[in-house]
């Protein structure tokens, strides 16, 4: 990962991890499969690695973002629990709404995890992502983010979130 800058603030965007296919129940209650529980400690394990503990969480209300953020805490083990905003603005969330509901974020929390879903995680990262070199990762975010994906960003007040104004440190494809 690309090291933050002193004083940066952290932005994480984290697809859902893979859910039950459709057709069973409505889209908003799909729960996880058997992968996307393991793709949780993955991802909890990654973030607690790279020093990407959130403060803040902002999670869908859909029950497959829900049941991801639940797994992926408990396998970020012993850390102090964060701000937990479960909200239905995100599951119709577009970039601009992604980037509305950061920018309320206080000043003083360093991180944020944001659960949602795709497009809207890979198109909002990269609405974000000053695109002037060095970019990173940019290109991956084209081709959206998978599963249990996710882009970290960084900013140096939330209220400067808008497009092109954040730097891209790392896209996270599969982490196992």
């Amino acid at each position: 990962m690309t090291t933050p800058r002193p004083g940066g603030r952290r932005l994480v965007l984290l697809r859902h991890a893979k859910a039950e296919p459709a057709g069973g129940v409505s889209d908003e209650l799909r729960p996880l499969a058997v992968t996307g529980r393991r793709q949780c400690v993955g991802v909890g394990q990654r973030l607690a690695t790279s020093g990407l503990v959130p403060e803040q969480v902002l999670v869908s209300s859909a029950v497959r973002t829900r049941q991801t953020w639940d797994l992926v805490r408990q396998a970020l083990g012993d850390i102090p629990e964060p701000e937990l905003v479960v909200t239905d603005e995100l599951y119709d969330a577009g970039p601009r709404d992604v980037m509305a509901l950061v920018r309320r974020t206080d000043e003083r929390v360093a991180t944020v995890l944001v659960v949602g879903h795709e497009p809207t995680m890979s198109v909002a990262a990269t609405l974000l992502a000053d695109p002037t070199p060095p970019v990173g990762d940019l290109r991956e975010l084209h081709a959206g983010l998978p599963t249990a994906g996710f882009a970290v960003l960084e900013v140096q007040e939330w209220v400067g979130v808008d497009r092109s104004a954040l730097r891209l440190l790392e896209v996270v494809r599969s982490p196992h």
